[in-house]
């Protein structure tokens, strides 16, 4: 029997280079297959100015979505542009010149908490900002509270808490060339 020659290195192709493993061959085709494959997904326009995506969508029976991205029903509990249904606009007050953004009051289960937020934007102040909802705030027997973790970028935060914890909000400022974006959001009683 004649023995056996150990495993030759990779030979030198005539122009020069080595030849490549079979698996790193094997690997260009798979991300070449997956490359021409996404590009079949891009649409082309076509002559009539369908593209191929339409043309093609419009030939092949599409399956039935089993599920709206849509609700049925709106959120009632929020509101865009104006104070949402149950905002306690009394505790929660919006300063003069303010825009509401958007603002939500939802009762929670069985209870007589309310989550609540409110965005908004200004041109007041942080520090005047800030100080109208402290008083409000204090004068409904809220303590403020320092922030633990202070979050980057924010021009002031705020944590109000009243009944052993059983009530907070949090409140933040954002301050952008000249604008103020205040977001306060928490749990307070209905009616506070």
């Amino acid at each position: 029997m004649p023995a056996q020659s150990p495993p030759r290195p990779e030979s030198p192709h005539p122009s020069g280079l080595r030849l490549r493993p079979v698996w790193l061959v094997a690997l260009a085709t798979g991300a070449m297959a997956a490359l021409l494959a996404t590009a079949a997904c891009t649409p082309v326009t076509v002559p009539g100015g369908t593209s191929t995506r339409e043309a093609s969508s419009a030939s092949a029976p599409q399956p039935a979505p089993t599920e709206s991205l849509l609700t049925g029903s709106p959120d009632t509990h929020s509101s865009v542009g104006t104070l949402a249904d149950g905002f306690p606009v009394d505790l929660v007050p919006v300063p003069d010149g303010a825009e509401v953004l958007v603002s939500s009051a939802a009762r929670v289960r069985d209870t007589d908490l309310w989550d609540v937020s409110l965005n908004l934007r200004t041109a007041q102040d942080t520090a005047g900002l800030v100080d109208i909802y402290r008083r409000h705030l204090v004068a409904a027997g809220f303590v403020e509270t320092a922030s633990e973790h202070a979050e980057p970028g924010l021009a002031a935060q705020a944590t109000f808490s009243r009944s052993d914890g059983a009530e907070i909000l949090v409140l933040g400022v954002l301050d952008r060339d000249g604008v103020r974006t205040m977001t306060l959001g928490g749990r307070v009683r209905a009616r506070s």
